[in-house]
């Protein structure tokens, strides 16, 4: 039988609800502060997240809507300070108590770390974004519970491409069939099975109604004996909350 060495979270919308109060109002903050008339409201928000990164995403926007750009403004040049604003913005954000972390995901990890299972992080943010969201909602000291943080800027190609959790089971020495993915996309459950990785998707308001193809099992969320999670497909095996012997069922 497999024994679980390891579970690697995703964070945006699995981890905690950043995606529509966090990242979306803080790309609008940045728009406001370099005086552009853009704005992303929570429905083209859910059709810009199919493409993985902050500034990919302000790209295929400009690409694709054309929105009104200074004059003489050097596109690369705007996309990249826009990016930097939305990152300050979104720090301010977390640190105002505005962005819950997801139900079940404390006492898992902290059941991880009784029982030894390893712990990583593969995400298409940045790390900058990513380190002050761990210290807020679980502690000071929190990243270092992970051997392995891997951000959107450490590889080539994000997510659904599959460099992101090579460069995490590369860097751990990890058997992919051992290990345990939670994601909450189709694009993030993509990259993860073309690692090898076996996945569980926890999903948000954004990709409740995707198909999540190859996923072992998809639920509402990670649950607490108080409050079940629903299961969407799969077999939770008559769990009603996500525990480390689920996640060994899994495999």
């Amino acid at each position: 039988m497999k024994t679980l060495d390891a579970l690697i979270f995703d964070v945006d919308g699995t981890l905690a609800e950043t995606e529509r109060d966090g990242h979306r109002v803080a790309f609008n903050q940045a728009f406001q502060e370099f005086g552009l008339p853009w704005h992303w409201p929570v429905g083209l928000y859910g059709q810009l997240l199919r493409v993985a990164g902050g500034k990919e995403r302000i790209r295929h926007y400009i690409e694709r809507y054309q929105p009104p750009v200074p004059p003489q403004e050097e596109i690369e040049a705007l996309v990249v300070a826009l990016h930097q604003a939305k990152a300050r913005h979104f720090q301010a954000l977390v640190a105002s108590n505005v962005i819950p972390l997801r139900p079940g995901v404390r006492r898992l990890i902290a059941a991880a770390q009784r029982e030894g299972v390893r712990l990583a992080i593969a995400t298409t943010s940045a790390k900058d974004s990513v380190l002050p969201l761990l210290e807020h909602l679980l502690g000071p000291g929190s990243p270092t519970w992970f051997e392995v943080i891997a951000a959107g800027d450490m590889v080539a190609n994000k997510k659904p491409a599959p460099d992101i959790y090579h460069l995490v089971i590369d860097a751990m020495g990890l058997n992919p069939a051992t290990c345990l993915v939670v994601e909450d996309s189709r694009q993030g459950l993509e990259a993860a099975v073309a690692a090898g990785l076996p996945t569980v998707v926890t999903v948000n308001d954004y990709t409740r109604s995707s198909a999540m193809p190859h996923a072992r099992l998809v639920i509402s969320h990670l649950g607490e004996p108080s409050l079940p999670f629903e299961v969407l497909w799969g077999n939770a095996n008559n769990a009603y909350y996500f525990s480390l012997d689920l996640a060994q069922a899994l495999l």
